[in-house]
């Protein structure tokens, strides 16, 4: 069976983020603004996603 993938976009810069935030970013493999990566759709990804949605977003799923 496949694996659900989803796209996620940065889409806000991490300055004035906390370092907490900074740190989730980083951890989904984001660097820099408008950069996507793509993750299996696994509830800890979803999580992640979910403690920053103001500076990250699902592009497609």
């Amino acid at each position: 069976m496949a694996d659900k993938k989803v796209k996620i976009k940065q889409v806000k810069s991490t300055i004035g983020a906390s370092e907490a935030q900074v740190k989730v970013v980083r951890a989904l493999g984001l660097k820099k603004k408008d950069q996507v990566v793509e993750h299996k759709a696994s509830a800890t990804i979803l999580g992640m996603v979910n403690k920053v949605p103001h500076i990250v977003e699902i592009v497609e799923e």
